[in-house]
């Protein structure tokens, strides 16, 4: 079993010894939060000390990050701060305090200290906490209200042990919280700097051989160069899915004075439509020319919700489709729950419609559960005359892709 940080739990063992015996290893699946009290929480039990704590040293203080402790000595909570200068910990790292204080009476350099008598340090042990590139993030200390003359090496080098674990931890979580930084700028930027773009693929009846709608795609053209998807999945992971999904249906919607009689259909999350922005936005719109996309690809916590909250607009016109159905467990459900107007098969069933008997299956079984509930069906990905063909025989006249068009401006599309 590993701790999810490069340490076996049997050489952790043999390097902590007993201590280990307080302290699970943490799944991955554990927060940096939770891992790091449990750490402190079993390293203090071990030593038996009143109080541990993680601290951070930034801007001439030291922060306390994280602190376990008995009730009768919480002086010291999470977040508070103090004086690096007036501490223990800087003199611990420059060398006028041993690591290791057994008696803190016995020390006068100790004794003239404020803190000792305000916290009522008796026992005091200290060790640094450095990453991986030996930046010094702190110190893992602890310390009881009476002294300890057991005290020794041994717990010296446990503590270390330890300090040395939480260094990692800590280390993981302030790349992560880097990278979030560095996505939210970026998500940021695009949403100040209008850093998009949108592009229009026109939806065919293959009947009547004509444009029946646009779908309305999202372009980010700059770097770094990925898919719409994952531009929308980094902004779901800072916060900013919505933000950015209601600018680009705002950007879409300029399209709709420009393709006839022909609707247009967005795309938007569950998360979005909760939010209560897009029934803003859409108020005073022709419904009736409009379709909403379903683009969720996890399962939705609260359908009703959803349905309740489209309700007003499907009521005037409005259109729902589930997008992507077959591509997972998801876009299923989402069908029998939503009760769409329209569903589009996925990409995937499509580029193999003609060559594989199971994407035949599973998409001829879509279709029939279309004409039995009322919604119409939409193939996307249409890339070859023989997919089309094998659509035809199913019994689907509306189709998109390639094949038939492109995703362009308005001014190209066709």
């Amino acid at each position: 079993m590993h701790d999810g940080f490069g340490v076996h739990a049997d050489t952790l063992g043999r390097l902590v010894d007993p201590a280990l015996a307080l302290i699970d290893i943490p799944t991955q699946e554990q927060s940096v939060t939770e891992m790091l009290c449990d750490a402190l929480h079993s390293v203090r039990m071990h030593l038996g000390m009143d109080v541990a704590f993680v601290a951070e040293f930034a801007g001439g203080l030291r922060i306390f990050r994280f602190v376990d402790g008995n009730d009768e000595s919480a002086t010291i909570r999470p977040g508070d701060s103090d004086p690096l200068c007036d501490s223990y910990c800087e003199r611990v790292l420059d060398g006028r305090l041993p690591q290791l204080i057994p008696d803190t009476s016995k020390l006068p350099a100790a004794v003239a200290l404020p803190i000792t008598a305000a916290l009522s340090i008796g026992a005091y042990i200290s060790v640094p906490i450095r990453f991986s590139d030996g930046q010094l993030y702190g110190t893992m200390c602890c310390f009881s209200s009476h002294p300890d003359e057991t005290l020794n090496d041994r717990d010296l080098g446990t503590l270390r042990v330890f300090a040395d674990f939480s260094g990692r931890l800590l280390e993981v979580q302030a790349k992560r919280e880097r990278d979030q930084e560095s996505k939210r700028k970026r998500i940021h930027g695009v949403l100040s700097e209008r850093l998009y773009r949108v592009v229009y693929q026109p939806i065919v009846d293959v009947l009547q051989n004509r444009v029946v709608g646009y779908e309305a795609l999202a372009r980010f053209p700059l770097d770094p160069q990925r898919t719409p998807d994952l531009w929308f999945d980094e902004a779901g992971q800072v916060g900013l899915q919505s933000e950015l999904e209601m600018v680009l249906i705002e950007e879409a919607l300029k399209g709709l004075a420009h393709i006839g009689d022909a609707y247009l259909s967005v795309n938007v999350s569950p998360e979005t439509i909760l939010t209560g922005a897009v029934q803003a936005l859409l108020a005073g719109r022709p419904l009736d020319r409009l379709m909403l996309e379903v683009t969720e690809h996890t399962s939705v916590a609260d359908y009703e919700s959803v349905l309740d909250a489209l309700a007003p607009l499907r009521s005037r016109g409005l259109a729902l489709a589930v997008d992507d159905a077959g591509a997972g467990y998801a876009s299923f459900r989402h069908i029998l729950k939503l009760k769409p107007d329209v569903i589009k098969l996925d990409g995937s069933l499509i580029r193999n419609i003609d060559s594989s008997c199971d994407c035949r299956a599973l998409a001829s079984a879509l279709i029939r559960f279309g004409q039995e509930t009322g919604s119409k069906v939409i193939a996307e990905c249409v890339e070859t005359q023989a997919e089309l063909n094998i659509l035809r025989e199913l019994q689907v006249s509306k189709v998109q892709g390639y094949l038939l068009g492109r995703p362009m401006p308005l001014a190209t599309a066709s």
